[in-house]
């Protein structure tokens, strides 16, 4: 079923879309659900502490601020698309799940300390996964960056995907600055934010 054309009311009526769409939202409860405890257990296990030559050089700086001044404000925009496109949505959706399994799957795998001089990232919004607790080894690849790519992917306008890429690249950029994440889990998130919305929109297509 191809779905970029219709809008909710009539992608609704197919009922290849409601089974798609809802069992992606009942997948998304069920990792929400079982993120808190995936993270207690990484954040508990020894990991290894990388020699990052790109971190060694730049100074650790709070800019927490500016992290979430493009995240934030890139999602509500985002959120507001999806609401218009039915196709967007189904796509983000099963992207987002693929993504959040893969980052349960390579952090299970890489267990890597947390940088040198690490600056906590003072996230609001970080309850919804993290609970109430310090997590720092959530670590490759970075969740933050692949997110706001993934949504860049996503977007059908051509102004808006290069924007949202552009601030991509400084989110990057300023988690490297606040040492929250190597150098590694930066560059290949968006490698992964690829394969995702590839994966997505052939959910959507089916």
């Amino acid at each position: 079923m191809q779905t970029k054309q219709l809008t909710w009311q009539f992608a609704w009526e197919y009922p290849a879309f409601r089974v798609k769409f809802i069992s992606g939202i009942l997948m998304m409860f069920l990792i929400l659900f079982y993120l808190q405890d995936f993270f207690l257990f990484i954040q508990a296990r020894n990991g290894v502490l990388m020699h990052d030559w790109v971190l060694h050089r730049l100074p650790a700086h709070d800019v927490s601020d500016y992290i979430f001044l493009i995240l934030y404000p890139a999602t509500g925009f985002f959120i507001w698309r999806l609401i218009k496109n039915s196709s967007i949505c189904m796509i983000a959706l099963w992207g987002y799940i693929f993504l959040c399994l893969a980052r349960m799957i390579t952090i299970s795998l890489i267990p890597l300390d947390a940088p040198a001089n690490l600056v906590h990232l003072s996230d609001p919004f970080s309850i919804i996964f993290y609970g109430s607790n310090l997590i720092t080894k959530d670590l490759f690849f970075s969740g933050h960056t692949a997110t706001l790519c993934l949504v860049g992917l996503c977007l059908e306008n051509k102004t808006e995907k290069v924007i949202i890429f552009i601030a991509t690249g400084i989110l990057g950029i300023l988690l490297l600055v606040q040492h929250v994440h190597y150098t590694a889990d930066v560059l290949a998130a968006p490698v992964f934010s690829y394969i995702f919305w590839y994966l997505g929109r052939a959910v959507a297509r089916i």
